[in-house]
C-alpha cells in the first residue's frame, strides 16, 4: 500500500524534480527513446494493459483501443521517467495504469511542442495536445493523492499506419511549431 501524500508534499516533490528535468536539455531531431510498453483497453473508463505490439491505423489510433477515432487524441503517450518518479513515491502502478498507450524512455514528452513529429517503423504520429483535464478523480489519484497523466501526458494523431512492439524506438524527426493541422470535420475542431 502506499502512502497518500499530503497537497502541500506533492507540489514541494514535483517543484524539486521539475527543476531538475528543466535543467535537462531538450530532446532534438535524431534523438530516440525506447518503447517500453504498447497498451491498449477494449472499454473506455478502464486501465489500459500492455499488450507488447499493436498495428496503428492512419487517422484513427490503435486498433481494439476505445480511444481511437477520428479526433485528435488518437495514441497518448507518457514518459517512462515519469512513471517510474511517480511509482518512487511508492504508488504500485502497472504499465498502461494512467491510460497511455506508448509508454517510452528518454523523452520528456511534455517539454516537446504540440507539432513534433515521431517515427517509428513505419508508423508516423504527430503531437496534438499536451496534458488533458481530469474530469474526475481516478483511482490512482484516491491511492497516492496524484495521477500525472493530466499534466505529463501527450496526444497524437497517427499520420501513417503500422506496427510498434515493446523495445522499437521511437524517433523524434521534427520538432512542432506549437500548432497542429490536425482538424477534424464531425467536430468542427482543430486540435
Amino acid at each position: 500500500m502506499s502512502e497518500k501524500l499530503s497537497a502541500k508534499e506533492i507540489v514541494a516533490r514535483n517543484k524539486a524534480h521539475n527543476e531538475e528535468r528543466n535543467a535537462r536539455p531538450l530532446p532534438s531531431p535524431g534523438d530516440t527513446g525506447e518503447v517500453v510498453a504498447v497498451c491498449i483497453s477494449v472499454k473506455k473508463g478502464t486501465a489500459k494493459e500492455n499488450v507488447g505490439s499493436c498495428r496503428f491505423i492512419e487517422e484513427y489510433g490503435l486498433e481494439h483501443d476505445a480511444h481511437a477515432g477520428h479526433w485528435h487524441r488518437q495514441v497518448s503517450l507518457l514518459s517512462h521517467e515519469e512513471v517510474e518518479h511517480f511509482r518512487s513515491r511508492g504508488a504500485n502502478v502497472a504499465d498502461g495504469a494512467f491510460g497511455e498507450n506508448l509508454l517510452v524512455k528518454n523523452f520528456d514528452f511534455r517539454r516537446l511542442p504540440v507539432g513534433t513529429i515521431f517515427s517509428c517503423n513505419d508508423v508516423t504520429l504527430e503531437m496534438t495536445q499536451i496534458g488533458k483535464k481530469c474530469h474526475s478523480e481516478c483511482a490512482i489519484f484516491h491511492q497516492v493523492g496524484d495521477c500525472i497523466m493530466p499534466r505529463e501526458g501527450v496526444f497524437a494523431r497517427v499520420l501513417t499506419g503500422g506496427t510498434i512492439k515493446v523495445g522499437d524506438q521511437l524517433t523524434l524527426v521534427k520538432l512542432g511549431d506549437g500548432s497542429s493541422k490536425a482538424y477534424y470535420a464531425e467536430t468542427n475542431e482543430e486540435a
